[in-house]
C-alpha cells in the first residue's frame, strides 16, 4: 500500500504544496503533522486518497479520504481533516482540531437496535483509547438514514445508512499531536463500521519506527461489537 497522500489548505498560497516558496511560512507543528500524515501507510483494508482541503474553517488545513475496501466492495467510506489555528481556538481548547465524516451501509438487523448510535460512538472513542490517545473536547453526531423504494425501484430492498460526524482536539506533545496514531485510530473506527475484523495495527510511519508503528495493534477494551456486515457503499 503505497503511503497516504493528500492536499493541505493555507492562509498564504492554498496550492496544496508544503516546502518551498510561500508554502515557507506554514508553521513548523502543523507542517510536522502534515508529514506524518503523508508519511502513514494505512492499515490492510483501508485504501487512502487525497482530497481537496477546506479553506474557511481554519488558517491550515489537510484532508484525506478513504475507505474500507474487501476485494471490488467499498464498505464504508470517510473523510478526516486536520486542522490548524496557531493563535489557538477556544471552542477547540487548542490549536488543532480533527474532524470527521465516515459512513457505510448497513444491514437490516443492525439498523433496527436502538443501541446503535451509542455503539457507532464507542467505535470513535474505543479506537482512541486502544492506542492510548488524549483527546479534549470530543463532539459529534451519529445519524441513521433509512430508505424505501417504490414504482419501478419496488424490486430494491430497503436500506439503511449509518453516518458519524465527529471532531476532537488531539493532545500537543513536544509542539504538535501525534497525528499518525490518530489516523490509525480513524482508519480502525472506517474498518469497525464497514464491519471488518480489528487489523494488525497500522498506520506506520513509512521512514521510521516507534510509538505510532506499535500502539493498539487490536481494538482494544471498551469498544462495542455489534454482529459483522458487509454491504457495498451507498452512493
Amino acid at each position: 500500500m503505497a503511503a497516504a497522500q493528500g492536499q493541505f489548505s493555507d492562509h498564504s498560497n492554498g496550492t496544496g504544496e508544503t516546502d518551498g516558496g510561500e508554502g515557507d511560512c506554514v508553521p513548523s507543528a502543523f507542517r510536522s503533522a502534515v508529514d506524518a500524515l503523508r508519511t502513514a501507510r494505512p492499515r490492510p483494508g483501508v485504501e487512502i486518497d487525497p482530497t481537496p482541503a477546506p479553506k474557511r474553517l481554519a488558517p491550515y488545513a489537510y484532508a484525506l479520504e478513504a475507505a474500507a475496501v474487501d476485494g471490488d466492495d467499498d464498505l464504508a467510506d470517510g473523510r478526516l481533516i486536520l486542522l490548524h489555528d496557531p493563535s489557538g481556538h477556544d471552542a477547540w481548547q487548542g490549536t488543532f482540531r480533527l474532524v470527521t465524516l465516515v459512513r457505510a451501509e448497513l444491514e437490516p438487523e443492525m439498523a433496527a437496535d436502538p443501541l446503535l448510535p451509542e455503539v457507532c460512538w464507542s467505535w470513535l472513542t474505543g479506537a482512541l483509547a486502544a492506542r492510548g490517545l488524549s483527546y479534549e473536547e470530543a463532539s459529534g453526531t451519529v445519524t441513521r438514514a433509512g430508505s424505501h423504494y417504490f414504482g419501478g425501484l419496488a424490486e430494491r430492498r430497503p436500506a439503511t445508512q449509518i453516518e458519524i460526524r465527529a471532531s476532537w482536539t488531539p493532545r500537543e506533545d513536544r509542539g504538535g499531536p501525534d497525528a499518525a496514531a490518530h489516523l490509525g485510530a480513524w482508519c480502525d473506527l472506517l474498518c469497525q463500521v464497514a464491519g471488518l475484523p480489528p487489523g494488525a495495527g497500522g498506520p506506520q510511519n513509512a521512514g521510521t519506527t516507534g510509538s505510532t508503528g506499535n500502539a493498539g495493534d487490536t481494538m482494544g477494551a471498551g469498544v462495542v461489537s455489534l454482529p459483522q456486515r458487509r454491504g457495498p457503499q451507498v452512493s
